[in-house]
């Protein structure tokens, strides 16, 4: 089974995405699953986890109403108000009524505070996902937001931790460092996971290939096995730079230059997005 592990849907009519302004040009659209569906037919990918676009309520309820109607959608990564940790705590025993509600997710490369991830308070909030058995996906933009995923593995030994987009490496600079050495650290901790997603934006968005990509999946191959590593084609962000056909087509021929062996693969298409989602009901 293909699981693409990081996907978003957006409506303007319906949630305020601050974010989403008129300048980000060909995703400044409404984009819901009719958009999707042939992408996927197209590229054999079975079903998907859809994440959080906005810090909000109204993100979450819209995404679990797409899921009633599209069973293509295995898993929702959600929000909850992380630094308020008992209206958090309520709302997640809420939201996990149904299964398909795996985890959270908050933007937090858009607070203006760095550390925001270890606020005390926020601290509390991701206990309180610890508790309930759900993942927290980690926006890590900025080499600091990666210096703190070993120490939010530490803090919380069962939290399931992902990291999206690999931590966005310096891919258009050809660069290496403190990327690679901040990824190698996170991925000491057992309970930290990493998506191969959105590294095309992080490319030089028209000439980018699978080759460019190469050596920082190898080095996240490396340091986490494809037992931690799950695929993401990260659309619609993804039509910025080529589309959601190029990432997939690009994807495959990178993991046909790397060899992997038959069950890595396997597990980097889908496999590992079953476990650490605990997605339900994908026999």
């Amino acid at each position: 089974m293909i699981i693409d592990a990081h996907q978003h849907f957006w409506n303007l009519d319906r949630v305020e995405y601050p974010w989403l302004t008129p300048d980000q040009g060909p995703i400044h659209r409404t984009f819901e699953e009719s958009d999707l569906e042939p992408l996927l037919d197209a590229c054999g990918v079975d079903g998907t986890v859809l994440v959080q676009s906005a810090d909000s309520y109204a993100d979450t309820d819209f995404m679990l109403e797409v899921a009633d109607r599209w069973p293509r959608v295995r898993a929702v990564v959600g929000w909850v108000p992380l630094p308020r940790p008992d209206e958090a705590a309520a709302a997640l025993d809420r939201y996990r009524r149904d299964p398909r509600y795996v985890g959270v997710r908050h933007l937090i490369h858009d607070e203006p505070d760095p550390d925001w991830l270890l606020r005390p308070q926020v601290r509390d909030g991701l206990d309180a996902l610890a508790e309930r058995g759900l993942t927290f996906d980690v926006v890590a933009v900025l080499p600091r937001h990666l210096e703190h995923v070993p120490l939010l593995a530490e803090r919380h030994p069962d939290l399931r931790l992902v990291i999206d987009h690999l931590a966005k490496p310096p891919i258009a600079e050809r660069g290496r460092e403190p990327w690679a050495g901040l990824l190698a650290r996170a991925a000491e901790h057992p309970n930290v996971h990493a998506k191969v997603s959105g590294l095309n934006t992080a490319a030089d968005p028209e000439t980018w290939t699978a080759a460019d990509l190469r050596p920082y999946v190898e080095h996240a191959l490396e340091v986490f096995g494809a037992g931690r590593l799950m695929f993401g084609g990260d659309w619609p962000i993804s039509v910025l730079a080529g589309g959601y056909r190029k990432v997939w087509d690009e994807t495959v021929k990178l993991l046909d230059d790397l060899r992997l062996e038959p069950g890595d693969r396997a597990r980097l298409l889908g496999g590992t997005a079953v476990d650490v989602y605990r997605i339900p009901d994908s026999d």
